[in-house]
């Protein structure tokens, strides 16, 4: 890990920061996608059981 002198608590918070809310990007699209299908398969059901 390379020095970063008086810029490390600016540097890794950053870093820190950034990884958090990727994680939270990928895991409410996650939950989005099982949610919608979930919503998918309900429609298809619905057209089935009618159609």
């Amino acid at each position: 890990m390379p020095d970063l002198g008086k810029y490390a608590d600016a540097v890794l918070s950053a870093y820190a920061v950034s990884i958090v809310l990727l994680v939270a990007i990928v895991g409410l699209s996650l939950w989005r996608g099982a949610r919608v299908r979930a919503d998918m398969r309900a429609v298809e059901e619905r057209t089935r059981r009618d159609g």
